[in-house]
């Protein structure tokens, strides 16, 4: 019988890949298959996010739950990002916890496994050419990392401190393994990476030098590869050039995610972002004069350190002009090692939860207004996850969640669906064509 692996993943796009990566590593090296029945597994894994505080309390009862749960000599390891940031005291809080694997150690997997108590969490340790083993959750779409790490210096951030230096993956590397995923059938690919058009800045070795736009351009020259989504861009670093090639390349779906982070230019100089209200702005001008159809999310915290009514208001203008199609929002929250951690001027924490849910009130008024619009549309869905109810649902080339009436002969299969139903978070159609 195999080896039964148990895997949680918690936080963003860059960690469900590094699961993947694991996942692969341990099938192909140690002969693990991963189960869904913690009860079952031979080993744990939680790859955990530190970006807020919420998730990092989360993982010490989740840990206990799972101490309780596992059976007899089950092991179970802490990866991630607050694997990288606490380190062995996460050992020390939870002395049942086999190994603790940090952010830029995915690759040491089967070497940690086999070493109790053992922590690495070397940020500075390099993956940029390590040929992982294949894995991918999804048959449909792949994601592919480009870089690892980050070199901003945002002051309420702690991601540099736990993935490291930013290291551009090579170029040939993401084309022979784009070339790999769409020979088995995938369609969609999905870039990864903290600040993915800051692409080229530094390689580990001697590679050609690649910048953000002219990868997207070698990608699309990919036979059988039909769409190119990607996250995060900087909006610092959303030069005419790039804005260009997105608007106008037929791969390169027409969904971008632009993180405002604060609308006030004074809280944006404090959070060390590198750009202004100003330059926002006009960077979703030019965005919109080149590609009209184009929908644009957003990242936004509320009640970061010194920020007054004035500040907020500044935010929610943003708000009001962009009309962004969907934004993820937070109350700050202080995150060890980071500058802001110790900025003395925090704002209360009623006053960050009021402006929390008028922020989030508005947001749903205007999702309800553009999801409006949407009715009696017809829009091209790739299909890619069967639902409950028996509905079948996919994305449309701008980001729309779309569900339709079917089976899952669709999977992988692209139709023309007409919007006939709204909701807030998926839309209802019928296939036309």
């Amino acid at each position: 019988m195999s080896k039964k692996l148990f895997i949680e993943t918690l936080g963003c796009a860059m960690n469900s890949r590094d699961s993947e990566h694991m996942i692969a590593e341990l099938h192909e090296k140690e002969g693990y298959e991963t189960t869904t029945e913690l009860e079952h597994a031979d080993l744990i894994l939680i790859n955990t996010c530190s970006v807020r505080e919420k998730p990092v309390h989360k993982l010490f009862s989740e840990l206990g739950g799972f101490n309780k749960r596992k059976k007899e000599g089950a092991k179970i390891g802490v990866c991630g990002c607050t694997a990288s940031h606490l380190g062995e005291e996460i050992i020390k809080r939870a002395p049942y916890v086999n190994f603790v694997l940090g952010a830029r150690n995915v690759s040491k997997i089967s070497e940690v496994l086999h070493k109790d108590k053992a922590v690495e969490i070397d940020i500075n340790y390099d993956e940029s050419e390590f040929a992982f083993k294949d894995f991918r959750s999804s048959p449909y779409k792949a994601y592919i990392n480009i870089s690892i790490g980050c070199d901003k210096s945002c002051t309420f951030c702690i991601v540099p401190k736990t993935r490291g230096e930013e290291i551009s993956i090579p170029a040939d590397l993401i084309l022979k393994e784009t070339k790999k995923v769409v020979n088995e059938g995938v369609k969609e690919i999905f870039l990864l990476g903290q600040n993915v058009n800051n692409y080229g800045r530094r390689f580990s070795g001697e590679h050609e030098k690649v910048n953000f736009t002219q990868l997207l351009q070698k990608l699309s020259a990919v036979d059988g590869l039909e769409r190119i989504r990607f996250t995060s861009p900087h909006p610092f670093h959303m030069d005419d050039a790039f804005i260009e090639e997105f608007a106008h390349n037929p791969k390169i779906c027409k969904s971008m995610h632009m993180p405002l982070q604060s609308g006030s230019t004074k809280v944006l100089r404090d959070m060390k972002r590198g750009y202004t209200k100003e330059w926002f702005l006009n960077r979703v001008k030019k965005l919109r004069q080149e590609c009209p159809e184009v929908s644009i999310s957003t990242d936004i915290i509320v009640a970061f350190p010194g920020e007054s009514e004035a500040d907020f208001e500044d935010t929610i203008d943003v708000v009001k002009q962009v009309q962004f199609d969907q934004i993820f929002s937070f109350k700050y929250s202080p995150r060890p090692q980071t500058e802001a951690e110790h900025f003395t001027n925090v704002v209360d924490s009623e006053v960050g939860s009021e402006r929390l849910s008028y922020l989030q009130e508005l947001q749903n008024s205007i999702l309800d207004e553009l999801h409006q619009k949407c009715l009696g549309k017809t829009y091209r869905v790739y299909f890619e996850s069967l639902i409950k109810d028996n509905f079948i649902s996919g994305r449309s080339d701008n980001n729309i969640v779309i569900k339709v009436k079917g089976s899952e002969e669709l999977l992988g299969q692209f139709r023309d669906v007409k919007i006939t139903e709204i909701g807030r978070t998926m839309l209802t159609g019928e296939i036309v064509a």
